[in-house]
């Protein structure tokens, strides 16, 4: 059967939930996605099935094997394939006439301005451990007006932060400059998830490894974030509903059917966040002690 695409027909069911209207806006939204792997691949199929009709989307890694239990491109077909070139032609299988902007080479200080360009809103799909790409990115978008959000797969659930051109800053909340790799990855990860809801139920602590950017992952958070981003993309883009921005921020966890909202006035430099990152420090040295 040959069909040919219809913009307003595919994407009719989202509205309800959306006026027509503001559909044809989403249409002519254009955002950033850096990092095509656990959660940057299912923001781009996501934000594109609900109508976002143009992307730019930086990527330098190719799929394996271990990509299989969480990241939205990764198949047999596609080992070795680069993961930029597979989530784009997914993205252009929902909607062909997207416009679709690709940078092989991930995102760079010398590419940084290009990668923003005409960008409406930033998502982070950066891996964990991409401290130098991630603040760099979230300067510039600061710097260029650019709303930015964050969605970290934590467990089996998501924690998220909003970055809005007047709302505290990404490096004022996270407080990561002048640190090490081990400390920066302590802080971002309090800071994402001030209440840690995950730490209850992880089964085997060994599989934890800040040294070797080693973690245990699950396709459900990953989902979840991209369920949460898109919901809070739609939110900036259309300008209505209530987006609440760093410091406030907010964690659900699916494994324990918890919900919370979280606020740290002052971002990491909060006291109670000074408390739980001595802890953390504490817990890590343990940890390393008894392997």
């Amino acid at each position: 059967m040959s069909v040919s695409f219809d913009y307003d027909a595919a994407f009719s069911r989202n509205v309800g939930w959306v006026t027509q209207g503001e559909q044809q806006c989403l249409r002519g939204k254009r955002i950033a996605i850096a990092g095509m792997g656990g959660v940057g691949g299912s923001h781009l199929l996501t934000l594109a099935r609900l109508g976002i009709g143009a992307f730019n989307i930086a990527d330098f890694d190719t799929f394996d094997i271990v990509n299989f239990n969480r990241q939205a491109g990764a198949t047999m077909s596609s080992l070795g394939r680069p993961k930029m070139a597979v989530l784009a032609e997914r993205a252009r299988d929902i909607n062909p006439a997207l416009d679709i902007r690709t940078f092989p080479e991930g995102v760079t200080l010398d590419n940084l301005e290009r990668f923003l360009e005409g960008v409406d809103l930033y998502v982070d799909g950066l891996d964990f451990f991409a401290f130098d790409a991630r603040r760099a990115t979230f300067a510039a978008c600061r710097r260029l007006g650019i709303p930015a959000i964050t969605a970290a797969p934590l467990g089996m659930g998501t924690a998220v932060l909003a970055f809005l051109p007047d709302s505290l800053s990404f490096e004022d909340y996270f407080c990561l400059d002048g640190c090490d790799e081990e400390e920066m990855a302590i802080r971002f990860l309090l800071g994402l998830s001030p209440a840690m809801l995950q730490r209850g139920y992880l089964a085997d602590p060994s599989r934890v490894n800040l040294a070797e950017h080693r973690g245990p992952s699950t396709v459900a958070a990953c989902e979840l974030c991209a369920g949460v981003t898109a919901v809070e993309s739609l939110k900036i883009l259309l300008g209505r509903g209530v987006v609440r921005p760093a410091p406030h921020g907010f964690q659900f966890d699916a494994y324990r059917q918890r919900f919370v909202r979280t606020w740290r006035p002052g971002g990491n430099r909060n006291p109670l966040q000074r408390i739980a990152l001595w802890v953390a420090r504490r817990q890590l040295r343990g940890m390393r002690e008894a392997r």
